[in-house]
């Protein structure tokens, strides 16, 4: 869709990203002369088109003045490398703990990055153009250059007519909604954007503060029409996959994004051991990323919730030290398949689209003794979504394997809140927000949501698709 050559002057929101799917967010703000971003995410499935829509923006990245950033996940914050490579010079804001954790993510993107256009390259025939990373190390050093942390709660000016504030969003370390108060044409407006909106009760962190009112409000659907377990119910049924794979002597795979879940997992595991609900069972955090990771954890506590605070203080090993290893060196990593009996191994990337757990996947998938616990969200076209609906094969690094190891899903584990917790974060706002568009999230799950919200009292409820614009 070509771009506006005036920009609007009414306060208007353009859905680049995350439009009736789940990945790659990205909303243009133009208000005031300016254009700011809401987060600038990696397309992470399998599509050609994702490869075109993640080098090429669907602007010139020169005209954009600054970037707001929801959370540090590569689907919100991993294409702001390529967005400085273009050109981008501006600010981009985000939490304190989101810019620790973005120089984890990112920095390990990068080596993904060049990593993959180096097996291209490999492969590629005589004559053909070599592949170049969508971005390197470089690129990512320039872009933390550019992240200013303001902490939740603390209005800051982001450009003359535009002021914006930080509220904790309950999904990651760091996590935060977003409400922008705008000077308009007609007098103030407010723009409120969700980002990912976590669940009450999750493991360590603050459970997400109350939406704030906007008159246009940008939601995520992740999870819209569909259910989680409760927290209680979750622990129990991660222990019962645990104990009935140990006990046909088969191994446990989970493939896990580095920064989030992985630590939640590590804690719910502590839990389960010291209650002494788990048998004797070596378990594995396997990637460098992840012992990074853990380490931004302990060094942002203001982010626990009172639990997690107080096991911290009783329990200094609260990710497990001592309990579980943590694996950081290639070899050690290939090795824990050659384990003689059960194990846990919790390895990246949580879609199972790169890193170790597709060497882990080749060895455990085709063993019908072993289980591949789906922990979280699969995007369509992912390999990680594959094998969630359980086909009798499946495709790993190029080579077709039988599907025979048990194959257990557990939502409860997700960061994202459910159809009825959203509901319940959103009713508030009901008679107050004029207009409600709903992002993230595929086409029959925004919908869902969208007709539970008109049937609360929401009026201006949509779906947009990529390219679609809302004046605020």
């Amino acid at each position: 869709m070509a771009e506006r050559k005036t920009r609007p002057v009414e306060p208007r929101v353009t859905f680049w990203g995350a439009a009736r799917s789940v990945t790659g967010s990205m909303h243009r703000v133009d208000a005031c002369g300016r254009s700011v971003l809401l987060d600038c995410g990696l397309v992470q499935d399998s599509r050609s088109e994702s490869l075109r829509r993640n080098r090429e923006f669907p602007f010139r990245p020169k005209q954009i003045d600054a970037v707001l950033l929801s959370h540090a996940h590569l689907d919100h914050s991993g294409n702001l490398p390529n967005l400085v490579r273009q050109g981008f010079a501006g600010p981009i804001y985000c939490t304190p703990a989101t810019r620790a954790v973005a120089a984890v993510i990112l920095g390990d993107s990068a080596k993904v990055q060049e990593a993959e256009a180096a097996l291209l390259n490999g492969r590629r025939n005589s004559g053909e153009p070599e592949v170049e990373p969508l971005y390197d190390e470089r690129a990512v050093y320039r872009t933390l250059l550019r992240l200013k942390a303001i902490p939740c709660d603390t209005p800051f000016v982001v450009l003359p007519g535009l002021e914006a504030t930080f509220s904790d969003a309950g999904h990651l370390l760091g996590s935060a909604m977003l409400s922008l108060r705008i000077d308009g044409p007609q007098g103030e407006r407010r723009l409120t954007y969700t980002g990912d909106l976590g669940r009450p009760g999750l493991p360590i962190l603050r459970d997400p503060a109350p939406v704030p009112a906007g008159d246009l409000l940008i939601a995520e659907s992740t999870y819209g029409g569909r259910a989680h377990g409760s927290a209680d119910e979750t622990v129990e049924r991660l222990g019962e996959v645990i104990r009935r794979t140990v006990d046909r002597g088969g191994k446990l795979l989970i493939p896990a994004f580095s920064v989030g879940r992985t630590q939640s997992l590590v804690y719910l595991l502590h839990q389960l051991l010291g209650a002494g609900r788990l048998p004797n069972v070596p378990i594995y955090v396997d990637g460098p990323m992840a012992v990074r990771a853990t380490e931004v954890y302990r060094a942002h506590p203001e982010c626990f919730d009172p639990p997690a605070l107080r096991m911290l203080q009783e329990h200094p090993e609260l990710f497990g030290e001592g309990r579980v290893t943590y694996v950081e060196k290639v070899h050690e990593s290939l090795a824990l398949n050659d384990e003689p009996g059960p194990c846990v191994i919790i390895s990246a990337s949580g879609m199972c689209e790169a890193g170790r757990v597709l060497f882990h996947l080749q060895r455990v998938v085709s063993d019908s003794r072993n289980t591949v616990l789906i922990a979280g969200y699969q995007a369509e076209g992912t390999l990680g979504r594959r094998i969630a609906e359980r086909p009798p094969e499946v495709r790993i690094l190029g080579r077709s394997y039988p599907l025979r190891a048990e194959v257990v899903a557990l939502d409860g584990l997700s960061g994202h809140a459910d159809h009825d917790e959203l509901l319940r974060q959103l009713t508030p706002l009901a008679g107050t927000t004029a207009k409600v568009r709903l992002v993230h999230g595929e086409l029959a799950s925004a919908t869902a949501l969208a007709e539970a919200l008109r049937k609360l009292g929401f009026g201006d409820v949509a779906v947009p698709e990529r390219g679609e614009s809302a004046v605020v």
